[in-house]
């Protein structure tokens, strides 16, 4: 199932706007998908970094859980979705057809 975002588009005709669907090809949800998994990954091992060093500078006892503890809380603050990037995707696609004002 494709994605898909719903714009506003303005018309001279109308003050009320006009929703268009737009809708992703399977190659470009797939390649968000794949930007977002690569991005996620490399965020999840800086997380990891940054917790390690949080933990030696604070000198906490139980350093393994607390890594990880730490790392997914870093991760939850640091981590961008795969749907936003794929909204982004449909702006920019929205955009190209109608510009930036949607009309």
């Amino acid at each position: 199932m494709a994605f898909s975002k719903s714009f506003p588009r303005t018309t001279e005709k109308s003050t009320y706007p006009i929703w268009e669907e737009v809708y992703l090809s399977d190659s470009e949800e797939k390649r968000a998908d794949l930007e977002t998994k690569n991005e996620t990954i490399s965020l999840m091992k800086e997380c990891i970094d940054d917790s390690k060093q949080i933990i030696l500078d604070k000198e906490l006892k139980d350093y393994q859980s607390d890594v990880i503890a730490v790392a997914i809380s870093l991760f939850e603050k640091r981590a961008s979705h795969s749907v936003y990037r794929k909204e982004q995707k449909a702006k920019e696609k929205f955009d190209e057809k109608y510009g930036p004002e949607g009309i």
